[in-house]
């Protein structure tokens, strides 16, 4: 007789939950919750109290899951919705409503993509397997396991792509694919190994060690339990514990070695007991009754198979229920009770039929479901295309309302940018117009300084200069009282100086030195005058290579602009101090002008309402030259004007 002790260990996982273990009692939580805004940190809140309802009061805890969910969605905070999901699908899996939680994890699936976020992609693939698993569609559990691991893989995450390995792992040995539950088993142990988690590889282990018995390998199996068990023992893990003896246990009645198995199976007992276990104490009970068959103490083992079948019908399990029979049946041939054992085969055969029929019948409910869903499935994406056709639809009509929008628009604006060109054809010619204008004035008026200074130069000069010889050679053959002779002298001095202003002004009017010489001299001569008068101490500068390539028209404008610049410094800055500068760049074909000085300043926005002539003239001539003016100037800190033109 080798009969097996078979303990299924399935910890389905909930991966997408916080791993934040709650410090605060349910109490605790309570009172914060009035306090609380309606954010995101009220979101968690309402699932921590919610996880500490859910091992009492499921109902109470899917109660504050769905009120996460509500806020979450009011706020649009979209990885709440994925939170509520992971928590209130642990409560509907509680209640068997598993088409449900699958429904809300494919939900949850589909946020997670929207968030583009990789983690929370794997760990709601996760979830929808866990679905899948309970529900018994294996081959769907088994993808989503697959595809959540690559996930976490590509992420490096070991430890949860363990948990994925695990997980089919399970799924195998439930369906009776040993050989594959064996190779993920060790896949999963190996990468916890290096993770160091002793909790999660101790039941591992466990799990490993069921496949190597499957796969008849007593020997490893017996490694793993023993690992397995110094692992729950240590970390006391009391469940781990009792899955561990009654493995060993198993493993050496396989072997037929009662005195080894006895104290594993006692030791599984005292701990189910301890821990109100009634699964664990009914395997033990039925393992001590195998115990108690090899040492052929039959009566003894019939009390233990006895004690072991009223706790089977206490839970309800029909599989166990038909392993305590086996063995009771064992026992009764043993003690040649006959009848009974006959009698007991014949109930046996009906539970087995009953089990097999449970069995059919869940999987005829199973194909039964997956059509509905299939049918479903394919009414929603019937809807689905029919409302992507309406979508559809709906942009196109959208579209074309925006294409006419558009090509209104560009219509509007075609007709506003020619409008605009237009306008600026119109200010171009006006200021063309303008320019051509202040040429002719500033040509003409330069004209005119020319004749008038060639005249009074030529003409009026040289008339008063004869007059001056004249007298003076009157006075030679003259005969003049000593008052009459002082009074002709004055005549001739009033006369000499007389001259001295017409040749002033004349110069004045069309410097004969910026004609023959340039601008450079020019200015130099200028400076020196205004300095030499008193008015103010005027200082001179020039940088660059000469001036020998700057247009007359340009140094003449230039020499008049400076001109009133100055006069300007002289009449109302009040200033003791100025400065004139001269830059002359051929390579870069730029001149500079800058005219400083220390006055007391003025309010720069008195210029635009200005009146006199002097800024204007100024302003007009630089538009001329079509260079650039910028005055810095403040009510007690000087004047700073800089001109640029370009040569």
């Amino acid at each position: 007789m080798r009969k097996k002790i078979f303990l299924k260990m399935m910890y389905l996982l909930c991966v997408i939950a916080d791993s934040n273990a709650q410090t605060l009692n349910k109490d605790s939580l309570l009172k914060l919750l009035p306090a609380t805004k309606d954010d995101t940190v009220k979101v968690q809140l309402y699932i921590d109290i919610g996880n500490q309802y859910e091992p009492e009061d499921p109902e109470a805890a899917g109660k504050y899951y769905l009120t996460a969910g509500k806020l979450s969605r009011q706020l649009h905070y979209k990885r709440g919705i994925i939170k509520y999901i992971a928590s209130y699908t642990g409560v509907l899996n509680v209640k068997g409503a598993f088409d449900s939680a699958l429904v809300l994890n494919k939900q949850s699936f589909q946020i997670a993509k929207e968030l583009n976020d990789k983690s929370l992609m794997a760990r709601t693939l996760a979830n929808i397997g866990n679905s899948f698993n309970y529900l018994s569609e294996y081959d769907s559990a088994i993808y989503y396991y697959e595809a959540a691991g690559r996930y976490f893989e590509d992420m490096g995450n070991k430890y949860l792509l363990a948990r994925m390995y695990e997980m089919k792992q399970l799924v195998y040995q439930n369906i009776g694919q040993y050989k594959h539950a064996l190779l993920y088993g060790k896949l999963a142990a190996n990468e916890l190994r290096a993770s160091g988690d002793s909790i999660d590889l101790g039941r591992c282990l466990l799990n490993l060690a069921n496949s190597y018995q499957s796969n008849n390998f007593p020997d490893s199996a017996f490694i793993c339990y023993k690992e397995a068990l110094a692992i729950s023992q240590k970390t006391n893990f009391i469940s781990g514990e009792i899955a561990c003896l009654l493995g060993i246990g198993n493993i050496y009645f396989h072997k037929y070695d009662a005195d080894q198995m006895k104290p594993y199976y006692e030791k599984a007992l005292i701990k189910a007991r301890q821990l109100a276990d009634p699964q664990g104490q009914l395997v033990a009970l039925r393992g001590r009754a195998l115990y108690y068959f090899l040492k052929k103490e039959f009566d003894k083992a019939k009390e233990s198979c006895m004690a072991s079948l009223t706790l089977a019908d206490s839970l309800g399990t029909k599989y166990d229920r038909y392993e305590s029979m086996q063995v009771l049946s064992s026992i009764l041939y043993a003690q040649h009770d006959i009848e009974e054992g006959e009698k007991l085969k014949d109930k046996i055969q009906l539970l087995e039929n009953e089990i097999r029929g449970d069995e059919l019948q869940q999987k005829t409910i199973a194909i039964e479901k997956k059509f509905e869903t299939e049918k479903k499935e394919t009414q929603i994406k019937l809807q689905q295309s029919q409302l992507k056709q309406q979508h559809i639809l709906n942009y196109f009509l959208i579209a074309c309302a925006a294409g006419l929008l558009i090509i209104s628009l560009l219509a509007y604006r075609n007709y506003k940018h020619r409008q605009k060109l237009q306008q600026s054809k119109i200010d171009e010619l006006e200021t063309e117009k303008q320019l051509t204008a202040t040429e002719a004035v500033l040509k003409g008026e330069e004209r005119e300084r020319t004749r008038l200074a060639k005249d009074l130069h030529d003409g009026l000069g040289g008339m008063l200069s004869g007059v001056k010889f004249s007298l003076s050679n009157v006075k030679g053959n003259l005969l003049l009282t000593p008052d009459n002779a002082q009074a002709f002298e004055r005549s001739i001095d009033m006369l000499d100086s007389s001259i001295k202003e017409m040749r002033r002004i004349a110069h004045n009017m069309m410097p004969e030195v910026l004609v023959k010489y340039g601008i450079n001299v020019a200015l130099q001569e200028f400076c020196n005058e205004i300095d030499g008068s008193g008015a103010v101490q005027v200082s001179y500068q020039c940088v660059g290579a000469g001036d020998a390539g700057i247009d007359p028209t340009i140094a003449v404008t230039i020499y008049r602009i400076i001109q009133e610049l100055v006069h300007n410094s002289v009449k109302h800055s009040g200033a003791q101090n100025a400065l004139v500068q001269l830059h002359i760049s051929i390579q870069e074909k730029l001149l500079t002008v800058t005219v400083e000085d220390d006055g007391k300043g003025f309010d720069k926005n008195q210029l635009t309402a200005a009146k006199g002539m002097g800024w204007n003239n100024i302003q007009n001539r630089v538009d001329f030259l079509k260079g650039k003016i910028d005055v810095h100037s403040e009510p007690g800190k000087g004047t700073s004007v800089l001109i640029e033109v370009n040569i």
